[in-house]
């Protein structure tokens, strides 16, 4: 950019997935932009997660997609085994994920770093680590932040990429539980040792209401577990690890296979995560200069399988929106909304049928789904049960068409 206008300086909060994303599109179409972020250091723990769709050709278009290829999970089984570990129904990676050609899976913490590597490509990102938003003020033509340690700043725009529990979404909208609605379970995930997990294999023991998970992604020597509950929404503090390990230990006693092994592993993970399976439902995700971005918009929860790749998607819109609508925030905000909005109805509805069948309710309909899964190999009808699963989550995973936009010569302050 060729110009002595000041830039226009946007801060965003959380150094996640789409924060990083946002940060390179946004420095691409001339912005100044500055990312704050609570953890001392880049988040690399993590589940895995999928780039599917649209999130696939935003990933080409940020040239990030053959590094998130090469990253691969590479996973090539899944299996239902018994609380003695015995294999009871074991299912290629193609029917057992519903992938299809072009689909990618990643560990998380692998994508944050790449997304987060990208600034050494764009330029002049600022990243601000051990640090969150205090207060924010709005005076129409720029927005006052205050922060937890650092010094006030001014920025033209505000972008709370935060999460579920988005401290930007709170300040400019109000409490979270105008918002989030539960949708039945929790979940929680950390790492475990190796030997917990086969490499590139997903294994999953079922008891009644609970669902649990380990596996080993290509190229790592320890492993990721997953744990499922049935439960109504719970009042814990979503910062507090020791009463969520509580909690977790409670509703998984005495359950088999190897679940005391990982309790075991969750008391010391430092990547613990716990949370609920929740929605956010807002009206609007943006309050004069202040916009909201993935999970603190519009959660859809881990049960979509969709939250990287709307964050993704979210972070190419909204900065691609800004850049053409020259900067203004009122019309960039609403047509990032209006683009967005179906995309992520069919994804939250998605994410609300599935819950239910994530985690059985009782033995017999346990043993009815190992039974199913035996069977599905041999049937004459798997590819078109397979195919009828494949369609299903790419009409959720390609539910909007992203246009090209283009790099302006100048962006207003």
């Amino acid at each position: 950019m060729t110009s002595t206008t000041p830039r226009t300086h946007a801060l965003v909060s959380g150094a996640g997935i789409g924060g990083p994303a946002l940060a390179y599109w946004l420095h691409r179409y001339g912005y100044a932009v500055t990312v704050v972020e609570r953890a001392p250091a880049l988040r690399t723990g993590g589940y895995k997660v999928d780039i599917r769709g649209v999130a696939v050709e935003v990933a080409e278009r940020m040239g990030v997609l053959a590094d998130i290829r090469r990253a691969s999970t590479d996973m090539r089984t899944g299996a239902y085994v018994n609380g003695d570990g015995r294999r009871v129904a074991t299912l290629p990676a193609d029917i057992f994920g519903a992938r299809v050609d072009g689909d990618d899976e990643i560990m998380r913490g692998d994508l944050a770093r790449i997304l987060y590597e990208r600034k050494r490509t764009c330029g002049d990102v600022e990243y601000v680590f051990g640090d969150s938003i205090s207060s924010l003020a709005d005076d129409g033509t720029g927005v006052d932040v205050t922060f937890e340690r650092g010094a006030p700043r001014r920025f033209d725009l505000v972008v709370g990429a935060d999460g579920l529990h988005s401290t930007v979404r709170r300040l400019a909208f109000g409490d979270e539980s105008r918002y989030l609605r539960h949708i039945g379970a929790y979940i929680s995930s950390f790492s475990v040792p190796g030997e917990l997990a086969e490499k590139r294999a997903e294994l999953y023991h079922m008891a009644p209401g609970r669902l649990i998970c380990a596996y080993r992604a290509a190229g790592d020597s320890g492993a990721k577990a997953w744990l499922s509950f049935r439960s109504p929404r719970l009042d814990f503090d979503h910062r507090d690890a020791a009463a969520q390990r509580r909690l977790l230990a409670e509703a998984f006693e005495g359950v088999g296979w190897q679940v005391p092994r990982l309790l075991d592993a969750s008391r010391t993970a430092d990547d613990f995560y716990f949370d609920g399976l929740h929605l956010i439902e807002m009206d609007r995700w943006s309050h004069g200069r202040v916009v909201l971005l993935g999970d603190a918009a519009h959660c859809a929860s881990p049960a979509s399988g969709q939250g990287t790749g709307m964050a993704l998607v979210g972070a190419y819109v909204l900065a691609g929106e800004l850049a053409a609508a020259g900067g203004d925030p009122r019309t960039a905000f609403a047509r990032y909304e209006a683009e967005m909005r179906p995309y992520v109805t069919v994804n939250q509805r998605m994410a609300e049928k599935f819950v239910p069948q994530m985690t059985p309710g009782g033995w017999g309909a346990i043993r009815f789904r190992h039974a199913m899964m035996r069977l599905l190999p041999h049937m004459p009808w798997k590819n078109y049960v397979v195919k009828k699963l494949a369609e299903d989550v790419q009409r959720c995973a390609k539910a909007i068409t992203i246009k090209p936009y283009a790099v302006p010569s100048r962006i207003p302050a």
